[in-house]
């Protein structure tokens, strides 16, 4: 079984001046993303699809194309995961992974990410429910295991081994979350109070390098839904605008959506590129790019001056300070 690690991460240190709820007005923008997120984790367990060949089916693989063992590697796909059965339960694996990634912000450490401590609560009621509607569909995938089992018997001929198979389902597939800390424990001070304020600083750097993170996923997002849907509108590489789906637009408005969710407020001139972007899409359905050329021409046109100054925006980014104090 593979177990997949999603994961969120909890605030580095938090104040003890202030109450739970209070953030110093003086704050940096790391310090204030600090006290206003914590950490959360997400597992994913799910089975292994594929199995390694063994040395002597491998060197049989081998022999039928005359290669050398060393050079060859093979594997079996146990199950058909075009299965409806099983793309019922991947799809709500798909869901979890998406809520987890839309509502949270990225950190540095590997299978965590922060979401602001006032969501918590509809987040854990969230992934409580996609936690049942995953149970849900593993039963209905146990209705048809036999059937995926005798597919697989005929699909692999020599290959299939019943010994590949746990018949378990429940014990393969879950979801699981938590919510780690990243503050260094407390008895640390008592212990060593050189150490614990060591910790504190290399907590913050942590948060000084995630405020860079979200800048910069949401910039590149940003850049590429608005590059995307320029393209369609302006019809490059052709004689005429493009057909576009809906979710050009869609996809676009539900970033801003979510920007105005999870905005650190860290850097003014990516705040008004968002605002830019939002004034120039707000209210327009895709139907009316269809359908009215001359709108269609405008926010093509308002687009690409908002590409552009995202491009310098990147340029100029190393350069500029994110630690700003709050306004």
């Amino acid at each position: 079984m593979s177990t997949a690690n999603l994961t969120t991460a909890s605030p580095a240190s938090e104040s003890h001046a202030l109450g739970d709820n209070e953030v110093n007005p003086m704050a940096s923008v790391s310090e204030r993303l600090q006290a206003e997120t914590t950490a959360v984790r997400l597992k994913i367990h799910w089975p292994s699809v594929r199995k390694t060949l063994s040395t002597d089916q491998t060197r049989q693989a081998a022999g039928t194309f005359d290669a050398d063992t060393k050079s060859v590697s093979a594997s079996k796909k146990l199950l058909d995961t075009n299965h409806p059965a099983f793309r019922a339960a991947t799809a709500v694996r798909k869901q979890a992974a998406d809520h987890w990634k839309a509502n949270t912000l990225p950190y540095t450490e590997p299978g965590m990410r922060l979401i602001k401590r006032v969501d918590v609560p509809t987040f854990d009621v969230f992934m409580t429910s996609v936690r049942a509607e995953l149970n849900e569909a593993v039963e209905q995938l146990e209705l048809h295991f036999d059937e995926l089992i005798d597919q697989a018997r005929e699909r692999l001929g020599d290959l299939f081994d019943p010994a590949d198979y746990d018949m378990n389902l429940h014990r393969l597939f879950g979801i699981e979350w938590d919510y780690p800390s990243c503050n260094p424990p407390e008895y640390l001070l008592q212990v060593s109070p050189q150490l614990y304020y060591s910790e504190c600083s290399r907590v913050q750097r942590r948060f000084d390098e995630a405020v860079k993170l979200a800048e910069q996923a949401f910039a590149d997002e940003l850049e590429q839904l608005v590059t995307h849907l320029g393209e369609r509108l302006r019809g490059d590489g052709g004689d005429s605008p493009k057909v576009f789906r809906d979710t050009a637009v869609t996809n676009l408005t539900e970033f801003l959506d979510r920007f105005q969710r999870l905005n650190i407020r860290s850097d003014d001139q990516l705040d008004l590129l968002v605002a830019d972007a939002r004034r120039i899409v707000g209210g327009v359905v895709p139907q009316q790019l269809r359908d009215q050329s001359e709108l269609r021409q405008r926010v093509a046109t308002e687009l690409s001056r908002v590409e552009a100054s995202l491009e310098g925006w990147m340029t100029e980014r190393p350069r500029r300070s994110i630690l700003r104090r709050s306004r």
